[in-house]
């Protein structure tokens, strides 16, 4: 997460940057060169650790369910610091956050950082544009959980819910409808990808629709925090249909 914010930072501020090339293998420090490995797009994998777990097996415009693999903390054993840690104490429900209460810590300054980013409305971009750009993060990480999640208060906050169908059905290169879109799902899909794939071209294209510096670091912020985001999500657990959709 802040690997790519500080390089995000870095682009805003118009510092020189090395960015990634496709035309060659990178080499390491040793001169070893480190093979590229193409992203092929997202499948639905089998489900071998959680046998009684549903798996959606594409994304999803409704809500799922999620269930861990490691054994979330029991509400009884909850200190006042771990009730602290969750800042919404309704998050006691969710196997998740209470999961994530072993280190009550580190997930309050997860939820702090969280909410910041997507809840600070004094300034910068839209709600549904950084719901977006959280999105674009999870369906390009294969994140069904996330994605179902951030298609839906996109939609809340007055998203084009059609485009943000398409881009859950047909994924990243999807048609958006609109070049704000289009150029926040870019930046989101190249900070997604590695941090130095962001660069100038993204920046110019983000200052054309019309985005100043404090939406822009929304959209840096929106997307590196799910890239991180997902992966607690995809290696702590599996996301599950709820009967109703079944």
């Amino acid at each position: 997460f802040q690997q790519r914010v500080v390089h995000g930072l870095r682009v805003l501020a118009g510092s020189s940057v090395s960015t990634v090339s496709t035309d060659k293998e990178p080499s390491n420090a040793a001169g070893s060169i480190v093979k590229t490995v193409t992203n092929t797009g997202w499948k639905p994998g089998q489900n071998t650790l959680t046998p009684e777990v549903v798996k959606p097996g594409k994304f999803v415009n409704h809500s799922l369910g999620w269930q861990p693999w490691v054994a979330p903390m029991e509400k009884a054993d909850f200190t006042e610091a771990h009730l602290d840690s969750l800042i919404k104490p309704e998050r006691i429900d969710m196997p998740y956050f209470r999961l994530l209460a072993r280190d009550p810590a580190a997930l309050r300054a997860r939820t702090v950082t969280d909410l910041d980013i997507f809840y600070n409305t004094q300034g910068g971009l839209g709600r549904a544009e950084r719901e977006l750009a959280a999105t674009v993060a999870s369906r390009y990480n294969g994140c069904e959980y996330c994605a179902s999640v951030h298609q839906a208060r996109a939609k809340e906050e007055g998203g084009d819910a059609d485009a943000i169908h398409r881009l859950l059905d047909e994924g990243i290169q999807a048609d958006l409808g609109s070049a704000q879109w289009s150029a926040i799902r870019d930046a989101a899909v190249a900070l997604t990808s590695t941090p130095f794939a962001f660069n100038d071209t993204h920046m110019a294209k983000l200052r054309e629709v019309g985005l100043d510096d404090l939406s822009i670091i929304d959209v840096i912020n929106s997307s590196s925090f799910f890239n991180w985001a997902n992966r607690l999500m995809l290696t702590l657990g599996e996301p599950d249909v709820p009967k109703r959709f079944r």
